[in-house]
């Protein structure tokens, strides 16, 4: 028996060695082990998913098979025309050709072959529906609700919960039909309603037999149905299990990987190599301090990826030679977050996905001005004010919204008719004034300014336009809105007192800036030389869209794709209809599953 240099235990041994386990990292295990590698996934935390569990679950994969069965086949060239129109120079070909190639490969090769099952999406846009290029619909998909009794009970431990802020008491509601469902629910629509009252009866039950959300959608079923692909192909995946430093060979190959574990330090033996997917560092303050915009402290920042994301990828590659790629648009993946205190001390962060773009609602900063198109994307809110604060001055707005908004519609946090909105009044996440100037006051906004550009805004949203900001002019927009409010879905006048307002600060999904990877998943060093044996996937590579947000799903669309590439790169799979039929590897032939 080998024995580590670094402790008294023994070297496990396996092919591939994946750490991290949100989507990036569990494609690239699935992968490989379909293709008949022996598989350890390591996860730093209780928990597998990351940041993957807590999202929406769409990935962005133009030309995936879904939308040529609907009749859709978009030339590629018209994906790398929108790409280059909003990438501009950090467009780099050869990464964006690589998952323009696989994309549709790696959609066919979860669909056919594991338990990853997706749903398109048909209707969602673009953001920038002006530039060439841009898809209308069709370039997206996301996992199909999952029964989590579906999984084994002992792997089902390690599956992490939906985030509580984007639930309804821990409740995952899907985006489309189901938000839909849910949405007309609070205006009085008998089968919104029957579909509530059903699914949450389901939800109830399932706590009082599981003690935990069984209905699993976006995120959750993502990294769920990817969970369970991995068992069934034999991969051994261990949480708390954080590894500390990358092993290298003589040769510098990188070989495995030093872990802690419950039972003590141990090494890890890599014989194909070791995929990075540690989700990046959106909770490593001093990178926030040192990269993020208006950030002095690093803590001036509320990420939406859970705690352990603290760099440890990247500063395990780094030791062994990696380089640190800063030279994003954008450092992270925005999204305008706002913090729910609770009654126990804890604080919640509510990421501003839909409400932003519903009709009867804006966004200002304390000067009491709008700053940005609010039913753009999530990263557009933030950028627009990170851009308009000035220096010294902390970043922050607020979403302000009527009477009649609030009773349809979710302000954040706060939900839409029947639930009460007073606990959010009483903890004061929400603010309310009888008049536009009574909430300014309650929110430190200048009242007189914040009362001239409701006044404007409510002139021009009755003809259905918005001059400033255009908001309600693309597709994008428009899909966001309310299909019933004419003449624009996404603008309607401010003029129903009493009026709400919750306040808006500076988040992320994840980071863009990471470690430099060639079009085959690599790892590259400071000489622009693919280090052998490291793979990276996901928030621990530098994003591929050159730290811009393109389309909803520029994050997880990536991940799967690039740990998708990685582990066929590491099961030297040299053509995509390896994917067919499992290869032979040590004498073992792995059945799909």
């Amino acid at each position: 028996m080998v024995i580590s240099q670094d402790t008294d235990r023994p070297i496990a041994d396996c092919d591939v060695l994946v750490i991290g386990s949100g989507a990036g990292g569990l494609s690239a295990a699935v992968t490989a082990a379909y293709h008949g590698l022996k598989v350890v996934v390591v996860e730093k935390a209780d928990v597998c998913g990351g940041a993957t569990s807590w999202s929406g679950g769409w990935a962005w994969t133009p030309g995936n098979p879904l939308a040529k069965a609907a009749g859709v086949n978009e030339d590629r060239e018209l994906f790398r025309t929108y790409l280059r129109h909003r990438l501009g120079t950090n467009y780099h070909e050869d990464r964006v050709d690589a998952f323009l190639e696989a994309v549709p490969h790696m959609v066919g090769f979860f669909q056919d072959k594991t338990s990853l099952q997706f749903v398109p999406g048909d209707k969602i846009k673009d953001i920038y529906g002006n530039t060439p290029g841009a898809g209308t619909g069709h370039r997206s998909v996301a996992p199909k609700p999952f029964n989590a009794r579906k999984i084994k009970p002992g792997l089902r431990a390690k599956m992490r919960h939906q985030l509580y802020e984007t639930s309804f008491l821990g409740m995952g509601i899907m985006a489309g039909p189901d938000l839909s469902k849910f949405l007309s629910a609070s205006q009085g629509n008998i089968r919104g309603l029957v579909h509530a009252a059903w699914r949450f009866g389901r939800h109830l039950l399932d706590l009082v037999m599981h003690r935990r959300n069984m209905q699993l959608v976006n995120g959750t079923a993502l990294t769920a149905r990817l969970m369970k692909s991995a068992d069934d192909l034999g991969v051994d995946i261990r949480v708390s299990t954080p590894a500390t430093r990358l092993v290298t060979n003589e040769r510098g190959k990188v070989t495995g990987a030093v872990v802690d574990s419950p039972d003590g330090s141990y090494a890890i033996n890599a014989l194909r190599g070791v995929v990075l997917a540690a989700g990046g560092f959106p909770n490593d303050v001093a990178r926030r301090a040192e990269l993020f915009p208006k950030t002095p402290t690093g803590r001036e920042h509320w990420t939406l990826a859970p705690k352990e994301t603290t760099g440890d990828g990247i500063t395990m590659a780094r030791a062994v030679g990696a380089h640190f790629d800063t030279e994003v648009e954008s450092p992270a993946a925005w999204c305008p977050v706002s913090l729910v205190p609770y009654r126990s001390g804890r604080t919640g962060t509510f990421p501003h996905i839909m409400d932003r773009a519903k009709p009867g609602s804006i966004g200002v900063r304390p000067d009491g001005k709008r700053f940005v198109n609010e039913a753009n994307g999530y990263y557009d809110y933030v950028e627009g004010m990170l851009k308009a604060t000035p220096d010294g001055e902390p970043v922050e707005a607020w979403q302000i919204a009527d009477a009649e908004y609030v009773r349809k519609f979710p302000l954040g946090m706060a939900k839409p008719l029947p639930v009460p909105l007073f606990p959010y009044l009483r903890s004061g996440y929400l603010k309310k004034g009888n008049t536009i100037e009574e909430l300014a006051v309650a929110c430190g906004i200048d009242p007189s300014a914040l009362a001239k550009t409701v006044a404007e805004f409510n002139e021009n949203a009755r003809q259905g336009v918005d001059p400033d900001f255009e908001r309600g002019a693309s597709e994008f927009n428009r899909y966001g809105g309310d299909p019933k409010n004419a003449p624009n879905p996404s603008l309607r006048p401010l003029d129903k007192g009493p009026f709400y307002a919750v306040k808006i600060v500076p988040g992320s999904f994840g980071t863009f800036a990471g470690l430099a990877a060639d079009p085959r998943a690599r790892v590259l060093n400071e000489a622009g030389q693919p280090i052998d044996g490291l793979y990276v996937a996901g928030s621990d590579q530098a994003s591929v869209m050159g730290g811009h947000y393109p389309a909803g799903g520029i994050n997880l669309g990536p991940a799967l794709t690039f740990g998708y590439i990685a582990g066929r790169e590491l099961a030297n799979a040299t053509h995509y209809e390896d994917d067919g039929t499992p290869a032979s590897v040590s004498g073992t032939k792995r059945a799909a599953v």
